[in-house]
């Protein structure tokens, strides 16, 4: 029987893809894959022909009667038809590494794992050795993808050279910021990637235990990743000198951190540690820990299977290789753009992105998170950059773009940067767990009308004490959402004073 792959990702089942595969079913040998992250196309189906994979989407239930009477099966039928899935416009400009294989291998399939590259940077680290593996994730310049982009290279020699009796892995696939779901991607698409990462982690640096940190929100990538942990272990690659263990969170934002997801793991509230001793010297039950993104040991198996050489050949300045871009809210092409650093924001959002699903300007995008600036269209030339983003205080994170039209009022974003920390923060620093609160407080009666100006000096004043006060991240970089909204839309600040006088 022909084989037609159909996506079992979480936003293709939303938009009823198990309904089309029970369609197909009886005509068809289906393979239920992850998503190619075209969204808008969801869901995305291919049919496997003499000539290659031919697409079809959005495809409902109800189109396969239709489409089987015109030779979808042969890859004939016209109705939907995208053509080679790689010539998509969207797909053909993107430089895929990390996600190489979503979409296109069963997650599941081990053997479908290898045929597409898996598993030879395991062997590439087993054949350098520890120190090797180490020189190599180094030179290939990856930098932490969760958002702190730290060179992945220096944690790990770190870990290495750090004295212990035992060792960890950590994968922090707590993917908490609005816009992303990279993670859950990886997780649902491709988790053989994770593992073989986080084996050649633990060969570099020695460890013997990993785990995996997801979220309860992912039923479906826990599961996957469940069942691929015993495929795994079954044949062979985890086991006695190196096994993971998966760890399914409670939903608290704060544990994206890496210090509170390292207090949740051992049992604990999510708090944050203050540092030093870092995790590399004093982790995981106060023992050496690597504690990486997912993104980030996903893509450790294809550097040292293609050489670190390759992998520092793409990108700009100090961010090497390529990043998983995630474009998301009023956005018409909504998906997962993998590509070099470097291209810009703008043509990210209007290029790309094809500008707003509403088809009204674009008035502001929110890049990093809820914790990331608000970029109206006049800093659009900015390239997708760590250093790029920080010299216009902004931040990438974990590479989240969501877009607002010009019906958005970015007072109501400002407040609610603040009532999003007050209800996340872990509670430990004052600056953080009171300064939340007032900020919303000032931002009301600004909203009010009241004081406007008073209380817009108290406002910056507030996020200056959060920023170089806070513990962590969540309260220290708070006042990027709330300083951008003031300083590029200051007229919704005013609002209130205005129909305060009338």
């Amino acid at each position: 029987m022909t084989r037609v792959f159909v996506p079992r990702d979480a936003a293709a089942l939303a938009l009823g893809a198990d309904d089309v595969a029970a369609a197909l079913a009886p005509h068809a040998d289906i393979v239920r894959t992850g998503s190619r992250g075209l969204f808008w196309l969801e869901p995305m189906i291919e049919v496997e022909t003499p000539e290659g994979r031919i697409a079809y989407g959005p495809v409902e239930a109800d189109d396969i009667a239709g489409l089987l009477a015109d030779g979808l099966l042969e890859g004939r039928a016209g109705r939907l038809r995208l053509g080679v899935p790689e010539a998509i416009p969207f797909l053909a400009r993107q430089t895929r590494l990390t996600f190489a294989r979503c979409g296109i291998v069963d997650p599941l399939s081990l053997d479908d794992y290898r045929a597409h590259g898996g598993m030879a940077g395991l062997a590439k680290a087993r054949a350098l050795g520890p120190v090797g593996t180490v020189e190599t994730v180094l030179a290939s310049g990856l930098r932490g993808r969760g958002g702190a982009g730290f060179p992945t290279g220096i944690k790990w020699k770190t870990t290495a050279e750090a004295k212990g009796d035992r060792k960890f892995i950590v994968c922090n696939a707590d993917e908490g910021d609005s816009g992303t779901y990279a993670d859950r991607m990886l997780l649902e698409g491709d988790p053989f990637s994770l593992i073989e990462g986080m084996a050649i982690a633990a060969l570099a640096v020695g460890a013997s235990k990993g785990y995996v940190y997801t979220r309860s929100e992912y039923p479906h990538a826990v599961a996957t990743v469940d069942k691929a942990l015993a495929i795994a272990r079954a044949a062979g690659i985890l086991g006695a000198g190196f096994d993971i263990e998966q760890r399914v969170g409670a939903g608290a934002y704060v544990c994206g951190e890496e210090t509170s997801l390292l207090e949740s793991l051992e049992g604990r509230r999510g708090q944050v540690r203050a540092k030093p001793p870092l995790p590399a010297h004093k982790g995981l039950f106060d023992c050496p820990t690597v504690i990486n993104n997912l993104v980030t040991l996903a893509t450790v198996p294809c550097i040292l299977r293609d050489g670190a050489a390759a992998y520092q050949a793409i990108g700009m300045g100090r961010s090497r290789g390529t990043m998983p871009i995630q474009l998301a809210g009023n956005v018409r092409h909504g998906g997962l753009f993998e590509a070099g650093f470097g291209v810009t924001l703008g043509d990210l959002v209007n290029d790309i992105g094809g500008g707003t699903l509403s088809g009204r300007p674009i008035r502001a995008v929110q890049v990093g998170g809820p914790l990331g600036a608000y970029f109206p269209p006049s800093l659009f030339d900015t390239p997708f950059d760590y250093e790029a983003f920080a010299a216009r205080d902004g931040l990438i994170g974990h590479g989240g773009v969501v877009v607002f039209d010009d019906t958005v009022d970015m007072s109501h974003q400002a407040r609610f940067a603040m009532e999003f920390c007050a209800a996340e923060s872990c509670g430990k620093c004052t600056p953080c767990r009171i300064g939340s609160v007032r900020g919303m407080e000032t931002v009301d009666k600004i909203l009010a009308g009241q004081n406007v100006d008073a209380n817009l000096e108290l406002l910056r004043d507030l996020c200056d004490t959060m920023k170089f006060g806070s513990l962590c991240a969540l309260g220290g970089f708070i006042p990027y959402p709330v300083l951008s909204a003031m300083n590029f839309f200051p007229e919704d600040f005013r609002r209130g004073q205005r129909l305060a006088a009338e």
